[in-house]
């Protein structure tokens, strides 16, 4: 009898408690989000499997010792967003940008959903049952830059407690741009704006494209060293990409590399997602200020492509590209374009588009680097 009650207290039934089974629910409802709904697959599959193995009873797989444990250590230190940043630049063409330079306008626009967020965070510490510090708050707000690795880097750095709810609403968010940013979008434009034709972009050479970095990377290393580490990675993988000589280090970078490390950050991620770090209030203070972020971020591109147009009628810019400046590349640069066919089926905004999408990636990194600067 004894033998069989030892056996009994060393299965998962017997310790099973309420919150493991809400978050395995989470977890499970996160794989339905990836694998049905198709929302940021490669980053939710690997969450919400991880958030299933990390609340499994007494298996200690998040636990010091665990796997999960040891795969956090990339996100603690920061290999993992930064070497995802690498993966990105190597994937990103500079060029749109370089040949419309204005829209880095509309990128850092677009940032001000994340400092506006910051004060909302810290507003919120008047509601009963929430308690944000200026680091909370700090981390909370980077999700208004709709970039995943940035949300996360920064999130390990001030507020790790937190890193699961933030990283899911990250992510979140930045699969429901189709959702999320086409109302803003009607809302702030006119019938007149939204059929505004752009002239065909000039073409950037390649010594334009390889000096970029370089001049990217000092620039933020004299005046923004915080974050450099972002920006650097950023930089190197882009610089690989445009070089044109290390063409098997460009595919590594684009393919294997930053595919292995989106499993291990998933994966990571999942293992904050746990019962007593997750079903907090907190959480869901997050998730709305997510939503507000995101949402001033969208309205804030495209009002600042109306002021570029007020003071430059002459070579006016669509405002649905400005939605782009958020960071969430490339799919707000791709809901622009589709907006803009709406009204105009023979208005290809994308490439246009492309220019602030870049520019928000930059933005974003740049928006983190002033919050670690004032924070630490």
């Amino acid at each position: 009898m004894e033998g069989l009650i030892q056996l009994w207290a060393s299965t998962g039934l017997s310790n099973f408690q309420a919150g493991q089974a809400v978050m395995m629910a989470v977890g499970i409802g996160l794989l339905y989000l990836a694998i049905k709904k198709e929302f940021e697959p490669l980053l939710l599959l690997p969450i919400g499997f991880g958030a299933v193995l990390s609340n499994i009873p007494i298996a200690g797989i998040a636990e010091e010792g665990g796997i999960l444990a040891y795969l956090y250590l990339g996100i603690k230190s920061g290999m993992f967003p930064l070497l995802i940043f690498m993966g990105v630049g190597a994937m990103t063409d500079f060029g749109p940008m370089l040949a419309n330079p204005k829209t880095l306008l509309l990128g850092a626009a677009a940032q001000f959903g994340i400092f506006g967020t910051l004060f909302g965070a810290l507003a919120l510490n008047l509601a009963p049952g929430l308690h944000f510090t200026f680091k909370d708050a700090a981390a909370i707000a980077i999700i208004g830059g709709a970039d995943g690795p940035t949300s996360i880097y920064v999130a390990s750095k001030l507020a790790p407690e937190l890193l699961g709810a933030i990283a899911v609403a990250a992510y979140s968010y930045m699969a429901l741009v189709p959702l999320i940013q086409p109302p803003i979008m009607r809302a702030l434009t006119t019938p007149q704006e939204r059929l505004i034709e752009m002239a065909q972009l000039r073409h950037v050479g390649r010594l334009e494209k390889v000096i970029f970095p370089g001049v990217l990377l000092i620039l933020t290393a004299m005046l923004l060293p915080s974050a450099a580490p972002l920006i650097g990675m950023f930089c190197l993988g882009n610089l690989i990409r445009e070089c044109g000589v290390v063409d098997r280090l460009s595919k590594t970078a684009q393919n294997e590399l930053i595919n292995i490390v989106t499993i291990f950050l998933g994966l990571s991620v999942g293992s904050k997602l746990s019962a007593d770090q997750f079903l907090r209030t907190e959480t869901l203070g997050i998730l709305i200020l997510g939503a507000l972020a995101f949402s001033f971020g969208t309205a804030a591109g495209v009002l600042m492509a109306k002021l570029m147009n007020a003071f430059s009628p002459e070579n006016k810019v669509n405002p649905l590209i400005g939605a782009a400046g958020v960071s969430a590349v490339p799919m707000s640069a791709r809901v622009a374009n589709k907006v803009g066919q709406e009204s105009n089926p023979h208005n290809f905004l994308l490439m246009h588009a492309m220019g602030p999408n870049v520019a928000g990636v930059i933005g974003s990194a740049v928006a983190a680097g002033v919050l670690l600067a004032l924070v630490q």
